[in-house]
């Protein structure tokens, strides 16, 4: 049976740490608009292709009402998908436009660059305590990790204290298949009455933060957000702000070292650690499920009618390595520019924190090359393990020496 006459399961079973799928290249090939299973049992449609996963992201059309009765469920067991929550934060339109703007304040060039001083200090003091404890060393545990969760929880005026339970809270919440509807709902319990403490405590307490100033800004009467709307943004950030980021600084370093002449070339050429980020974003294989969309009228993409109530999956990680859009889309190349991958997203819905992401990739990277330049990677490609089950890709651990 040919692969355009096929119902693959979702997402694509791939056991290669860093490499894609062979399917992707066929999808793209012949069948860019396939049918999948998805977790749940549910029927979906896949895109792959650049044109048309650009086309969708930025198509009103395809809203991310993905609770609508006819739309396909992710998982039998919730998530942030299918989250009730997402529903406080407008979809679209000049509403979702107005929290973009008040949230967007917080993520400005200028800002990344006043805060890239201590995001470095962090990377220093996290490489310190792992020279300390010797190698070889996992570097998602050590520095992947902890670095994006102080980042972002110094930005909201969150305990860094409780970052083991956030990372809980939010593996829950982008569960796939890992966590039971009894788990997740209890740690998204957990996390609203966390947050809604912690809402009620900068009330009292205002500080330099993200949430104090949009509880500043007044309530929606006064142009501002909610309670509900302030404290949702508040979890989406924390989830969001972390598990990406996190995941990616591991996958960026893996790649850097799986082909130790890329690291060998950074530690010639500094210059290049801007366009290297870029080009690993591009070509990261295990970016995790995608962004699914879900289209309440009739619609054409391309060259298949979609019918109303069709949920569609935008694959950004295929998209990246589509011929038609990259000159040898297939090869890292850490001089690419521009490079206008997708791993950000498209259109109004594109990565509220995509600056923030990029200062920290930068800053490991600079920081890495300067303290540890002999970093090499201590098992082979071949051992290195995906995450499974939830809705973000990433590596297990990654194990290195210097």
């Amino acid at each position: 049976m040919s692969i355009d006459e096929q119902v693959l399961p979702y997402p694509i079973p791939n056991d290669a740490a860093l490499d894609p799928p062979p399917e992707w290249a066929e999808l793209r090939g012949t069948c860019p608009v396939a049918h999948v299973e998805l977790p749940s049992g549910d029927r979906a449609r896949l895109l792959t292709r650049y044109d048309d996963v650009k086309l969708v992201l930025a198509d009103p059309r395809f809203t991310r009402q993905l609770t609508a009765p006819d739309a396909a469920r992710l998982t039998t067991d919730g998530g942030v998908f299918n989250s009730e929550m997402a529903q406080f934060i407008p979809d679209g339109g000049e509403g979702h436009q107005h929290w973009r703007r008040l949230v967007g304040k917080w993520f400005t060039a200028k800002r990344m660059a006043a805060l890239r001083p201590g995001m470095a200090q962090i990377a220093d003091d996290l490489i310190d305590d792992l020279i300390e404890r010797g190698a070889p060393g996992d570097l998602r545990a050590g520095l992947g990790f902890p670095l994006p969760v102080y980042v972002i929880c110094d930005m909201l005026g969150v305990p860094a204290a409780d970052r083991d339970r956030f990372s809980y809270w939010s593996d829950t919440l982008l569960n796939l298949t890992r966590y039971s509807k009894e788990e997740i709902e209890a740690a998204q319990l957990a996390f609203f009455e966390y947050m809604s403490g912690h809402v009620a405590a900068k009330r009292e307490r205002p500080g330099d933060d993200l949430l104090s100033e949009l509880i500043a800004a007044g309530g929606a009467e006064d142009g501002g957000l909610t309670d509900m709307q302030i404290l949702v943004t508040g979890m989406a950030l924390l989830v969001a702000g972390h598990e990406t980021t996190a995941n990616m600084i591991g996958k960026m370093v893996a790649m850097l070292l799986a082909d130790r002449s890329r690291w060998e070339r950074l530690l010639a050429d500094p210059s290049l650690i801007r366009t290297t980020v870029e080009e690993s974003l591009r070509l990261d294989a295990n970016s995790g499920f995608g962004l699914p969309r879900y289209l309440p009228v009739e619609a054409e993409v391309g060259g298949t009618v979609l019918p109303k109530g069709t949920t569609v999956v935008c694959s950004m990680a295929a998209a990246n390595r589509d011929e038609n859009a990259f000159e040898a889309a297939d090869r890292f190349d850490q001089t690419r520019s521009p490079n206008a991958h997708l791993s950000f997203g498209a259109g109004a819905h594109s990565c509220l924190g995509q600056a923030l992401a990029r200062t920290e990739l930068q800053v490991v990277l600079e920081v890495l090359l300067r303290r540890l330049p002999g970093l090499e990677l201590a098992v082979p490609v071949a051992e290195l393990e995906r995450v499974e089950g939830l809705a973000v890709g990433g590596l297990r651990t990654l194990p290195v020496r210097w």
